[in-house]
């Protein structure tokens, strides 16, 4: 067992510090200690520019995170940056509603199949509930049918066992988890339950069979559900109108937020006139929701993606760092450990159940020597259009340091020779 953790010291200070105030030492779990392990990969971040990202220790790395899919163009994009110094001077929040909020709003109708009208929010969680409140309200209904994650508030973590601590167990009978692909799990629920939305991402880390999300129009159509598309992630990365553009269907609602202004926080719930009018009585309002700095550069990012194939540049990029890394994985035989899954611009590496007790283990070591060799990764290729030649050519080298590791490892039948430090607890979301 190595226990050589000085390349993170800063980092391990920063943690103690930080947990005496903040639990998990963090505000979100996916970039805290539940996901990055103490002395195995970085914690604390300093700066970013571009596609690289450094940590307090000074270490440099190229960023497949990318601040958890919300910066598709880049870390601090010049365009961007002057835009938000201008509106700086003239207020972030003010007492009265900007035109902001119509100009960005008209530029979501303009581009989104399924979008009409717009409300605006600070995070994914905000539109995802204000989308399943305002499905309720419509149809007088109760009961909701997920497939997978959609936030944090009570309506959708309900299914989630390892998270639902504090959730009413009234709630959770009102919350139907069922798998992805799946439209005979769907149609079950709807004839079970009283159902007012079917809420999902029509993509994650595997593709939607041919006629699925046509299969869903027509059930929600048949029971009178409201069909809602969360595209936190796929929504202006896939393409200029989303998932739902790029797949040819369209839903009722649809929520928006990560790739909406190259990480500053807003997120947007969009839909059907008649569905998104009841926003006037259904109560949804924030004091920031209409914060002008995060609108600024919402206002940007969509004007790049309407005037230009800036989306059509992180698409090929991100077929080249999957086609480099599937090279990498042919070529050291790891093809039966991990494979690659999901679309170029947001890929999954997907390890082997197979692995068993020792799978855990061999996430946090691949982690631990993608960040060594300069990588920041948790499960992810998040592309971003700041992802240039060298930064391919690092990631590819990583892969190859990284999995010739692992291989060791797994030949050897334990990994914790392997590792820098102790490892408490696995995260989860290390997948």
């Amino acid at each position: 067992m190595q226990t050589e953790t000085s390349r993170y010291a800063k980092s391990l200070q920063q943690l103690i510090r930080a947990e005496r105030t903040i639990p998990l030492g963090a505000q979100t779990y996916s970039k805290s200690r539940g996901t990055f392990p103490p002395g195995i990969a970085p914690i604390y971040g300093n700066r970013a520019q571009g596609c690289r990202i450094w940590d307090v220790d000074g270490n440099e790395y190229v960023d497949l995170v990318n601040a958890l899919a919300s910066v598709t163009l880049g870390y601090a994009d010049p365009e961007i940056n002057e835009a938000i110094v201008r509106q700086l001077s003239q207020g972030v929040t003010i007492s009265l509603t900007h035109p902001l909020e119509a100009t960005v709003a008209e530029k979501i109708v303009d581009l989104v199949p399924s979008a009409e009208m717009v409300r605006f929010g600070k995070n994914g969680s905000d539109a995802t509930s204000a989308a399943v409140r305002v499905a309720r309200g419509f149809t007088g209904r109760d009961h909701v049918i997920t497939c997978g994650y959609h936030g944090w508030h009570d309506w959708t973590i309900a299914s989630m066992d390892s998270r639902n601590l504090g959730v009413p167990g009234a709630v959770k009978e009102l919350v139907h988890a069922v798998a992805f692909n799946d439209l005979e799990a769907v149609e079950d629920q709807l004839r079970a339950n009283p159902t007012a939305a079917i809420v999902l991402e029509p993509m994650n880390v595997v593709w939607p069979l041919p006629g699925y999300l046509e299969g869903l129009r027509g059930l929600a159509d048949k029971y009178g559900a409201v069909l809602v598309f969360d595209e936190m992630i796929t929504g202006f990365r896939f393409a200029k109108g989303g998932a739902q553009e790029y797949f040819g269907v369209t839903p009722d609602l649809s929520t928006f937020g990560k790739g909406l202004a190259n990480g500053f926080p807003v997120s947007a719930v969009a839909g059907r006139r008649d569905l998104m009018i009841l926003l006037e009585t259904v109560f949804f309002s924030g004091t920031f929701s209409g914060e002008l700095l995060s609108l600024t550069a919402a206002d940007v990012v969509l004007d790049r993606i309407a005037a230009t194939d800036v989306l059509g540049d992180i698409r090929r990029t991100g077929e080249v760092i999957r086609d480099r890394v599937q090279a990498v994985i042919d070529e050291l035989g790891m093809g039966s450990a991990v494979t690659l899954s999901g679309h170029p611009t947001w890929m999954f590496l997907v390890w082997n159940a197979e692995l068993g007790a020792q799978l855990d283990l061999l996430k946090v070591l691949f982690m631990q020597e993608m960040s060594r060799a300069g990588v920041l990764m948790i499960a992810t290729h998040n592309v971003s259009a700041a992802h240039d030649p060298a930064a391919v050519d690092t990631i590819a080298a990583a892969y190859r340091s990284a999995l010739t590791r692992v291989g060791e490892a797994i030949e050897s039948g334990d990994a914790r020779p392997f590792l820098d430090a102790e490892v408490a607890s696995l995260a989860k979301s290390v997948r």
